[in-house]
């Protein structure tokens, strides 16, 4: 259908009482209005961590819900470089067994 058709029908939709269609929200991703959203921080760089310890199990739990599965960075609110620290440790920790690799 042209473009031109389209915009007539509109127009003739108007005539009887049908609403003309309008884009609705800020558009974007989520659909909060006007809402700032505080930004994550690294808890690892707050702490000025500078190795993540695999031995840490009781720290590693807190990134690895019931599932098994590693948080990623966008939920966890770790910066890259301690992410990759961060997988590197879950992975070593489940290689030795702290850490299970699934849920029972």
């Amino acid at each position: 259908m042209s473009r031109n058709i389209e915009r007539e029908r509109d127009f003739d939709n108007e005539d009887e009482g049908v609403p003309e269609r309008r884009p609705q929200g800020g558009g974007g991703r989520g659909g909060g209005r006007g809402r700032m959203r505080r930004r994550k921080v690294c808890r690892f760089c707050v702490d000025k961590v500078d190795l993540i310890d695999f031995k840490d199990v009781k720290l590693l739990q807190n990134f690895i819900p019931e599932r098994g599965k590693i948080l990623p960075r966008r939920i966890s609110g770790v910066c890259t470089a301690h992410q990759r620290m961060l997988t590197e440790a879950i992975k070593r920790a489940r290689n030795i067994a702290l850490l299970p690799y699934t849920a029972d």
